[in-house]
C-alpha cells in the first residue's frame, strides 16, 4: 500500500509517498481502507520540529489522525465492526495518510450514509477540539460568545455548536467569510484595529470567548470583561499560566475523556454525536479542497497559506 512518510524534520519537501506493507489487524484492531483523511496544523508543527520536545518523532514517520473508510478486516477478538462497515475513526499512531490504516475497534463509529466521505474523514481533530472548546467555557442559552478564527477548521464548527447551545455568536473572520458566517446564524465581525470597539457595539456584554487563532485574542477577551474561566484557546499555550484561561489541546481532550471513563469510547461517542448532527443537517463541515495522496505537499502548502475556510482533505 502507499503511505505518506518523512525521514527528517523539515518543510513540505521532506514528505514523500512510500510503498509499505499493508498491516494486519491484531487483538482489538481493525483494518480500514481509507476513503478520506483530513490534514491539520498540528501535523505541520510535528513534522517541522516545533513540537520535538513534547512529541519527538521516530523516523521514518507516517502522519495523520483523522480518517473515514471501509472496514476490510477485523482482528480475531473484535465483536463490533465487520468487513464492509463504513466507519469514522482516529488513530494516535500518525498513520491515517495512507491507503489503509489500523485502528482500535473502540476508536470507530458508524458513518451515517448521508455524511460525505471527505467530511467524515476530517472530523476527529477539528470536531473534538471545537466540541471541547465550547464545553470548556460553559455556554448556556442566552450567552453571547465571540469566536476568533471563526471560519477556520475548528472555528467553523465551534460557531455552529455554540449556536446550537443557544448562544448569540460573534465570529471574527476576514470579509470574504462574512457571508458564510451570516448564513449560519453568526454575526460576522472583521478582526484588526478597532475590533474591541466593534464587538462592544455589537454585543455590549460578552459572556465567553473561544480563541482558535492565537495572537492577542486571550488578552482581548479579558479586556472585554470575560472571566478567565470562560475563555478557551487552542493556540495560546501560555494563556493558563498568564491568565488562568483554559487551554484546549488534544492532551486536554484526552484527559477530560479519561475523567469521564474510557477515553477512546468517550471520543468515539462524540464523533458519533457530531456525525449525527451533520446527517440531520444541523452542522456543516466546510471542505476547502481535496487532494490525492501523491499531492500531499500541495495540500500542506495550501494549509500554510492561511485564510482557508474549513478543511483540506487527502483522498487516497
Amino acid at each position: 500500500m502507499k503511505a505518506v512518510r518523512f525521514d527528517e524534520y523539515g518543510g513540505v519537501e521532506v514528505l514523500y509517498l512510500a510503498e509499505v506493507p499493508t498491516p494486519e489487524p491484531g487483538l482489538g484492531q481493525v483494518l480500514v481502507k481509507v476513503k478520506a483523511a483530513g490534514i491539520n496544523p498540528g501535523e505541520t508543527k510535528t513534522r517541522d520540529g516545533q513540537l520535538q520536545s513534547q512529541f519527538p518523532v521516530v523516523f521514518p514517520s507516517g502522519e495523520g489522525a483523522d480518517f473515514a473508510g471501509i472496514v476490510t478486516q477485523a482482528g480475531p477478538d473484535v465483536a463490533g465492526p465487520r468487513a464492509g462497515d463504513e466507519v469514522i475513526g482516529f488513530t494516535n499512531k500518525s498513520a491515517s495518510h495512507a491507503d489503509y490504516v489500523l485502528a482500535g475497534a473502540e476508536d470507530l463509529t458508524a458513518k451515517p450514509p448521508s455524511v460525505p466521505w471527505e467530511v467524515a474523514g476530517s472530523l476527529f481533530v477539528v470536531g473534538l477540539t471545537a466540541y471541547a472548546a465550547v464545553r470548556a467555557v460553559g455556554i448556556a442559552q442566552g450567552d453571547t460568545v465571540v469566536v476568533s478564527g471563526a471560519a477556520g477548521g475548528v472555528g467553523s464548527i465551534a460557531v455552529q455548536l455554540a449556536r446550537l447551545a443557544g448562544a448569540t455568536v460573534i465570529g471574527l473572520a476576514s470579509e470574504p467569510n462574512h457571508e458564510w458566517l451570516a448564513a449560519h446564524g453568526v454575526t460576522p465581525a472583521s478582526y484588526g484595529d478597532g475590533v474591541a470597539d466593534r464587538i462592544r457595539r455589537m454585543a455590549g456584554k460578552v459572556d465567553a470567548f473561544i480563541d482558535t487563532f492565537g495572537a492577542d485574542y486571550v488578552e482581548l477577551a479579558l479586556n472585554l470583561g470575560v472571566e478567565p474561566s470562560r475563555v478557551s484557546t487552542i493556540a495560546d499555550f501560555t494563556a493558563f499560566e498568564k491568565h488562568g484561561a483554559i487551554v484546549v489541546d488534544l492532551a486536554w481532550i484526552l484527559s477530560g475523556a479519561r475523567a469521564e471513563g474510557n477515553a477512546a469510547g468517550a471520543i468515539a461517542a462524540v464523533l458519533a454525536e457530531l456525525a449525527g448532527l451533520i446527517s440531520a443537517g444541523q452542522l456543516e463541515v466546510p471542505i476547502a479542497a481535496t487532494f490525492p495522496l501523491a499531492q500531499v505537499r500541495e495540500a500542506y502548502e495550501l494549509l500554510a497559506s492561511g485564510h482557508v475556510r474549513g478543511k483540506i482533505v487527502l483522498v487516497p
